[in-house]
């Protein structure tokens, strides 16, 4: 009993240090999955805790769950409409991206170090996808919002590209023990399997999953668990039929995260504590592993070369060729390659050559963990500011200060706002700022209902509440808000509809010359001209001397733009 206690007391105390540095590592832009994987070493044989760990075995099921609930939690809050904007670009990087990055690392790593030109691709396979846990948590923490192009293809490329690496893994695992094995159709078929299998069972079993958890009453919490376990039975589903789990739960989290009466926001506010749960203990487990002292010489200069290539040759390369065929801006190329994250997946896979007995890997492991520390701390850390130095991130908008789904209006929201002073809906009468997809619900003044059918007057202080899509929450905020300095620097201090007529904005501002194709053409029109379907907010275009920039887009079609006047 009194060992039982003592693990209790280390397990949660580690626990207990890591959370409670990880909400401060925000503030200085350091990733939380950083701390606990260094809270894990300072524990560890090395370190203060002097708590000697090596089960690899262990770590590699723990690993493998929390991925699952990770990877999960990342398929629920994945938009289908992302799909529709980055699904071909991210599948150009899963495939070719990862086996470019992989091929380049096990070409420069033998170099390097002199070693067997199979463990070098072996390492390549390893470290040359990027980390969905890593991505999903470091991108939401950055404290930016990255414009949607760049984040969706960076969420989906992290959700989809673990097939590969384990594919690459294992194949290579079993060429080392097996030097006589043959890369032919046996491995392609395998490859085949994994992703195809993973794809139809992730599908099915998440609609099926979906179902179940639309009829079934229950809190949010039970409601969260039922989600969690039932994430898990279709990973290991998957994983026994030779599919690919961590693909398959993804794609689970993604339909039944599509089916809106079944994952509400407080449901998903559950899944995030369980998703913490499960990648914090993860990253401390894996840090409990880790000697920092073998690490110390020779292997430490080698794997620090070996990080610095990945992270300014082999990743960049591998992202633009990838990203050739696709309209991507230089900044936004740049952006992605730089956010290669690695986290939790390459220190798992390192296990698998370890737990098969391949000579030499317990290097890999070494280097391996290096890089992850290395991608944490370098590209992690400097997120935030790499989005706003390339400009590849967007002023957030004020949110209103609620906002929940009905669900008999299909896509329509309750949303409720307090006007500020000198907010553009400020002494405009309701009437006068009402559109045909929005509706006004009530207004509360000095806590009195207002009566909507003598169409008020709006007045600072007002809590106004309206039912209408989530499109036009930007509008609504922009109404009852003060544009913040960011947002007049980003967008400038006048908005305009989609609809508006080009002719109009010649007219009121004195645009002298335009592109005759634009002639009776709306501002929408214009943007669909230049991005197709494919515009997210902060696109560009420029009608004679203004910078006209998409400040609300629905599924393609720019619904408010920003106008910013030459200066």
């Amino acid at each position: 009993m009194e060992s039982l206690n003592v693990f209790l007391l280390i397990g949660t105390g580690l626990m207990f240090v890591g959370l409670l540095l990880g909400t401060l590592s925000a503030r200085i832009g350091v990733p939380s999955l950083l701390v606990f994987l260094v809270v894990g070493m300072v524990a560890g044989e090395d370190g203060i805790g002097g708590i000697q760990f090596d089960d690899f075995s262990l770590a590699y099921v723990v690993s493998n769950i929390a991925l699952a609930i990770i990877l999960l939690d990342g398929g629920l809050r994945t938009r289908l409409t992302t799909f529709r904007l980055a699904l071909k670009p991210a599948l150009s990087l899963d495939p070719v991206g990862v086996m470019l990055s992989a091929s380049l690392v096990g070409a420069f790593a033998p170099w390097l170090m002199d070693v067997d030109w199979r463990l070098g691709l072996l390492l390549g396979g390893i470290i040359g996808s990027t980390d969905a846990a890593a991505v999903f948590n470091v991108v939401k923490g950055a404290g930016v919002t990255i414009n949607e192009r760049v984040a969706s293809t960076l969420e989906i490329e992290s959700g989809l590209n673990d097939p590969m690496a384990i594919f690459i893994t294992l194949m290579l695992v079993g060429v080392m023990m097996n030097p006589e094995v043959s890369f032919g159709w046996e491995m392609l078929i395998t490859l085949i399997q994994q992703f195809g299998l993973g794809m139809l069972l992730g599908l099915g079993l998440g609609a099926l999953l979906s179902e179940i958890l639309l009829r079934a009453r229950s809190n949010e919490g039970l409601h969260a668990l039922l989600l969690c376990s039932g994430g898990a039975m279709v990973f290991a589903t998957t994983n026994l039929a030779g599919g690919s789990g961590f693909l398959a739960v993804y794609l689970a989290g993604l339909v039944a995260g599509n089916r809106r009466g079944g994952t509400g926001d407080n449901v998903l506010r559950s899944m995030d504590s369980l998703a913490w749960l499960a990648q914090s203990g993860m990253f401390l487990m894996l840090g409990l592993l880790v000697t920092p002292s073998e690490l110390i010489g020779d292997g430490l200069i080698n794997a620090l070369l070996v990080a610095l290539f990945l992270m300014v040759v082999a990743r960049p390369l591998s992202v633009w060729v990838s990203l050739l065929p696709f309209r991507f801006k230089w900044r936004e190329k740049l952006f992605i390659s730089w956010t290669g994250l690695r986290g939790a997946v390459p220190i798992v896979l390192a296990v698998f050559p370890l737990l098969a007995g391949v000579g030499q890997t317990r290097l890999l492991f070494d280097i391996t963990l290096v890089v992850v520390l290395i991608s944490l701390l370098a590209q992690g850390a400097s997120l935030r500011y790499m989005a706003r130095w390339l400009k590849v991130s967007v002023p957030a908008t004020t949110p209103p200060k609620q906002m929940v789904p009905l669900a008999a209006t299909g896509d329509r929201y309750v949303m409720q706002f307090e006007v500020d002073a000198s907010a553009k809906a400020e002494g405009q009468r309701l009437g006068a700022i009402t559109t045909p997809r929005i509706t006004p619900l009530l207004i509360i003044r000095n806590k009195e209902f207002r009566n909507l059918a003598e169409d008020p007057v709006i007045e600072a202080g007002d809590l106004v509440t309206w039912l209408a899509p989530v499109g036009e929450r930007d509008y609504l905020s922009d109404l009852c808000h003060r544009l913040s300095k960011d947002e007049k620097r980003f967008y400038g201090d006048f908005f305009v509809r989609g609809g508006v007529p080009v002719e109009q904005l010649v007219a009121v501002y004195g645009i002298e010359q335009i592109d005759p194709l634009l002639h009776g053409l709306t501002v929408e029109a214009v943007f669909e001209r230049q991005f197709g379907q494919q515009a997210v907010v902060g696109d560009t275009v420029r009608l004679g001397g203004l910078k006209l920039r998409a400040r609300t887009v629905e599924q393609g079609r720019v619904l408010l733009i920003g106008i910013k006047l030459p200066k």
